[in-house]
This record gives C-alpha cells, structure tokens and sequence, in this order.
C-alpha cells in the first residue's frame, strides 16, 4: 500500500488514483480525522476569527519515547503517553500506515484499539492505534524515573510493539517530551460540528496549531467540503504549508538529545 501524507508541503489535489485508494481505507476504518495546520503567522488571527478562548482550553503534557536515532519512527511505530488536566492519563502504541484489511480479527475487536484515517489537505494516512487509560499519577512517576517505562503499556500494547519494533526494547527507549498542549472545542453554529483546536508549544518558543473534525467515514468527502467552506469564510488559509505534530516532536527532541541540550 502507499500511504499519501503532506508534512512540510503545500497542498495538492488528490489524484484519481489516491482517491481511489483512500476510499478502500475507509471502507474498513472505524472513522476519520480530517486536519488543517495554521501557518504560525496566521494562527493569532485564526483563534480570533473561531472565537476561540485560551481559558478553555484543557492542559496536556504529551511525551514520546523512541531511540535518539528515531529508529521507531522510522518503523512507523509511535510510543506516547500524556498527562491531561481533569481526567487520567493514557498511553498509546500506534503503527501507520495501516491495511486495516489485513488487521488481525483479534486485535480489531480489542477495547482500545481504532483503525482511522488522517486527512490533511494534499495527503492521508490510515493508522491503527492501540491505548490503555492509566491512573492521573502513572506517566509523571515513570517519567521522573520511579518505575519502568513498559510499566505505561498493557501485556497486549507490549506485544503489538515488539511485533512491530523487534529488537528494540520499551524500557531502552528515550523520552522525547514533553510538549505543552492547549486543547480547545468550537461548535460553531453556521458549520454543526465540532472542531478541536489543538496548540502544540514546543520549548524553543514555536507553535503547531491544528485544527480537525473526526467523521463517519461515510460523510468523510461530504464533511471535508463543509469544514473547508466554513473555514474560508472565516479567513484561514487553507494553502499554507502541513505540518505533522508528532513529526516537528520528535525531530526536535531528538536533535536536542544529539546535541546535548
């Protein structure tokens, strides 16, 4: 399968053939995130113009953890965790691209695991994400090193991450994090769907303001028109270059994990 994404790229138009191949992905997906990143110079005005209140806003701290050399990234294996104000934390092993297809029947009808697809402007990728909700004390301990990193993951997020990343051991992995996160929700009356605003503060100063709906896959072409329309009107360049939160994450503290910082 080839997977389309649109990281650090302007947009582009879908061709027949990737349409084509998004349709089957979500034939067989539980659902869709469709997302939009704001340029950073345009995110000011993007907030104003969505009537969005950063004292909404609930607080995150999101960490990965992967080698220094970004082997699990390479493998397309995401390991995370995250602390969020007012509810418990979680943990997550995810794998993309995904066939979800070829999924095992076992791991599909797991409590926990959902098989989506990321639809950013010019590109998608279907993702199959297993997580396990965790005590609002469990990722700060593990994190200031009282107990083992694998202590975060569940017998069954264990053995979807060795299958995927043989050789390469959960408690050897780097923390990579955290990031600071506001997560803010708009429903906005003229579009009848909930948008998530998601601003990632990265410790040299930058910003990744995302914006997404999550859909019936059935609606997902129908949504995309809507939610494109809508925020057009409200002035948000819709052409400006993608980015991929996790992505800018893991480059960044990578690169301060070579560089000694």
């Amino acid at each position: 399968m080839t997977t389309t994404e649109a990281p650090k790229s302007t947009p582009v138009a879908l061709s027949h053939e990737q349409i084509s191949e998004m349709l089957e992905l979500l034939k067989d997906s539980d659902s869709v995130e469709l997302k939009l990143t704001v340029p950073e110079h345009d995110q000011r005005s993007a907030a104003v113009a969505l009537g969005m209140d950063p004292l909404d806003a609930q607080i995150r701290q999101v960490f990965f953890f992967d080698t220094p050399d970004l082997e699990l990234d390479k493998l397309g294996v995401v390991v995370r965790a995250r602390r969020i104000q007012g509810k418990g934390d979680d943990s997550v092993v995810k794998l993309r691209p995904v066939v979800p297809s070829e999924l095992p029947t076992e791991l599909r009808t797991s409590t926990g695991f959902r098989v989506e697809v990321d639809a950013l402007p010019g590109g998608f990728v279907c993702s199959g994400t297993l997580k396990r909700p965790l005590a609002s004390t469990e990722v700060r301990k593990t994190v200031m090193g009282e107990r083992r990193l694998r202590k975060l993951f569940s017998k069954q997020q264990r053995a979807y991450y060795a299958e995927h990343a043989p050789g390469i051991n959960l408690d050897d992995l780097s923390i990579l994090g955290p990031i600071f996160v506001l997560k803010g929700r708009i429903t906005p009356e003229e579009l009848g769907r909930r948008i998530v605003a998601e601003m990632w503060i990265y410790p040299d100063g930058s910003r990744v303001l995302e914006l997404s709906t999550r859909t019936a896959t059935g609606d997902a072409f129908q949504v995309a028109v809507e939610a494109r329309e809508y925020l057009a009107k409200q002035g948000i360049d819709l052409s400006g270059e993608q980015q991929t939160k996790t992505k800018k994450a893991l480059e960044y503290f990578a690169g301060a994990l070579k560089s000694g910082s």
